[in-house]
């Protein structure tokens, strides 16, 4: 700023290892961006190293960036990030595009991920005929379609009604099952609860870094939310 220097992260060290569940919570200001953005390699650091699965990506080019993007990480937008004029199918797909295969094997993968989180019936659809729940599975199935190492998601239900939450974050839970890294920013403190870590920030310092005990169970509220409209 001008002839200041602001530092949005401060000699942090974190080390997350692979099918962790984690949440990065900070208010406005903490950092919490800039690292969201450095792990999901859109920046890079100006100093310090970031390895990814035994890759130093600190000093990559953009091109190089660009495959590593492609190929270890998925991305899910809290404004799902959807082409309008494409099918969820086409959506899905993608990724797939870049990373080099034919479009049969695209559609064939595409729609396995689909029927995945439980959509493979709206394959053709746009996003326009989509709820937004339905509109944030199938970014999900995107961020899902190339095997990444890391699920990177940025305020995943923050455009959604509480039930299509809890819907989510059970899809997420299922994920993680799986054996998927996962790692949410949100500043919601009722979904941080979802993950088994959670990683707060404030002025660009990491101001404590503690396992979830109780990690909060999707399927449970979502039933206790059922029970209570029917009340």
């Amino acid at each position: 700023m001008g002839s200041e220097i602001i530092d949005a992260l401060k000699s942090i060290s974190i080390n997350i290892e692979k099918g962790e569940y984690v949440a990065f919570m900070g208010p406005s200001g903490s950092g919490k961006s800039t690292l969201m953005n450095i792990i999901g390699c859109l920046d890079s650091p100006t100093g310090g190293t970031y390895i990814l699965n035994g890759k130093d990506v600190s000093d990559m080019t953009e091109n190089e960036l660009a495959e590593i993007r492609n190929k270890e990480i998925g991305f899910v937008f809290q404004t799902f990030n959807l082409l309008p004029r494409q099918s969820s199918l086409e959506n899905v797909a993608l990724p797939l595009i870049y990373a080099g295969y034919n479009k049969t094997d695209r559609t064939i993968r595409a729609q396995q991920v689909l029927e995945s989180v439980g959509l493979g019936d709206r394959s053709l659809h746009k996003p326009n005929e989509l709820s937004g729940g339905q509109r944030q599975r199938v970014a999900v199935a995107r961020a899902l379609v190339n095997n990444p190492s890391i699920l990177l998601a940025d305020e995943p239900t923050g455009n959604l009604d509480t039930k299509t939450s809890y819907e989510i974050m059970q899809l997420f839970a299922e994920i993680h099952e799986k054996g998927n890294t996962i790692i949410m920013v949100t500043h919601e403190e009722d979904i941080a609860q979802y993950a088994h870590r959670i990683i707060r920030l404030r002025d660009g310092l990491i101001e404590s870094d503690v396992v979830n005990p109780s990690p909060t169970n999707p399927r449970e509220m979502a039933e206790k939310l059922v029970a209570k409209l029917n009340d």
